[in-house]
């Protein structure tokens, strides 16, 4: 029997590729300023040739969610497919080094592990072109039912909702989960990703599969294909309603902090202060971290989205999606734990 976790995340295992950029270059290679999008290995070859130097780092957005929640404290594991190659590797000694469980066999075959190439331009927004290569190929069969089973929270990764054999493996996990008396969780991820799976998103929402969702305000309001935040703040509150059984929802809302709605109820949370923006990177992941870390701890809410607002703001003051700082130590400073 697996050792229990506090939280399993399933994601996309990818090494980030970071690098300063001007937005006149984001023009000159036609890439949309503060948007996601999937670019085939041709094009991450072109796209890394003309780029400057860069900062290599494992990154995917449910693994910093992993390596966040772990270094708070929380037991954590994660799975995801990388190819054993030299970035597979070095994604997998990164996970392990944080303490974070990493059961996956790497593939023998097949494309490469993952990049993204993420440009950040002197504002600190981050622009992303990723390649998924070895991220594909994650399936049922690498799902672990007694893992699963023993992980008080299963998260699962929205950027993952492509490949058709990555849904099944989210809906068996979901599955187990619910089946041990355990939550499953949901990211958004990207506006890009919630104008693709819109419905099925919602499905997930509404049949029940989903008890905690994660979202910033311009996923939330692209779920409820409207502009007004009011109104897509009210759609999710409705949907405890709807499905007779109470959906937690986490919106996060950058320097405006943070969200907390449960059925009727809308809490605010501040923003933890920040002293320079270098790199928005990572935000919504680390917060997500932050959260989930309280939860596991016992905390309230509020309290636990106080804890991600500070993860958050740790991470946006460096290049990299990864925490520099010890989180433990600096919300013990703020009197979080």
């Amino acid at each position: 029997m697996p050792e229990s976790l506090d939280l399993l995340v399933l994601g996309n295992a990818i090494v980030d590729l970071i690098a300063r950029t001007e937005e006149d270059f984001l023009a000159a290679q036609g890439v949309p300023k503060g948007a996601m999008q999937l670019i085939d290995e041709a094009r991450a070859e072109s796209l890394f040739a003309a780029m400057g130097p860069a900062t290599i780092v494992s990154g995917g957005s449910g693994a910093n969610t992993a390596v966040g929640a772990a270094m708070l404290g929380a037991r954590t594991g994660f799975v995801g497919k990388v190819r054993d190659d030299e970035l597979g590797g070095l994604f997998a000694h990164d996970l392990k080094a944080t303490g974070v469980r990493f059961p996956v066999a790497a593939a023998s075959d097949g494309p490469a592990t993952a990049r993204c190439f993420i440009l950040v331009t002197p504002d600190g927004e981050r622009t992303m072109n990723t390649y998924l290569g070895a991220c594909q190929g994650l399936s049922p069969a690498d799902v672990d039912a007694a893992t699963v089973a023993s992980a008080r929270v299963v998260y699962l990764e929205g950027y993952l909702w492509d490949p058709p054999a990555a849904k099944d493996a989210f809906r068996k996990a979901v599955t187990i989960a619910h089946e041990a008396g355990n939550a499953a969780a949901l990211t958004l991820s990207d506006a890009f990703c919630v104008g693709r799976y819109r419905d099925e998103f919602l499905g997930l929402i509404r049949d029940g599969s989903i008890d905690i969702l994660f979202a910033n305000m311009a996923e939330l309001q692209s779920l409820y294909e409207t502009d007004d935040a009011e109104a897509a703040i009210k759609a999710l509150r409705d949907e405890s309603a709807a499905r007779g059984k109470d959906l937690l929802g986490l919106v996060t809302r950058s320097a405006d902090g943070a969200l907390v709605i449960q059925g009727g109820n809308v809490q605010a949370v501040s923003a933890s202060p920040v002293h320079e923006l270098v790199d928005t990177t990572g935000a919504g992941d680390l917060f997500a971290a932050g959260f989930l870390a309280g939860h596991a701890r016992g905390l309230d809410h509020g309290a636990s989205a106080r804890l991600g607002a500070l993860a958050a703001a740790e991470v946006i003051q460096h290049i990299g999606a990864r925490p520099q700082h010890d989180l433990v130590a600096l919300a013990k400073a703020q009197g979080l734990l």
